[in-house]
C-alpha cells in the first residue's frame, strides 16, 4: 500500500535507528511511521483486547494505530515524531505499562 516514490529515495540522508532491538535506516525527514513500513514492518502494535495487529494507516495522528514505544516513552504516534539518528523504536504488545 505505502512505497517510497523513486525520485525521493536517494535525495535524503540516511539515518540509523533501531527496530525492536535490531539495526534500520530511514531517510531524514521521515516518520516513524514512514520508517517502519519502509523496513517492511507493518504491525506496530498489538490490540490489547483481542490482539489483533495494528499498523501506520491515516499518516495524519487521526487513527492512533501507528503507536509505538519510541526511547523508553510508549503510546507515540509514530505518524508525529521524525525519526532521528539513534532512536530506539519498540513496537508494542498489548496495553502500555504503566512505567512507559
Amino acid at each position: 500500500m505505502f512505497r517510497r516514490l523513486p525520485e525521493i529515495e536517494t535525495a535524503a540522508e540516511a539515518v540509523a535507528f533501531t527496530i525492536d532491538g535490531r539495526p534500520a535506516n530511514a531517510r531524514a525527514g521521515d516518520s516513524v511511521a514512514a520508517a517502519l513500513l519502509a523496513n517492511g514492518i507493518t504491525a506496530c502494535r498489538n490490540t490489547p483486547v483481542s490482539g489483533a495487529a495494528r499498523g501506520p494507516y491515516c499518516m495524519m495522528g487521526v487513527c492512533f494505530d501507528c503507536l509505538v514505544t519510541i526511547d523508553g516513552t510508549g503510546n507515540r504516534q509514530g505518524c508525529q515524531v521524525r525519526v532521528a539518528p539513534g532512536m530506539a523504536v519498540e513496537t508494542q504488545n498489548g496495553k502500555r505499562e504503566v512505567e512507559r
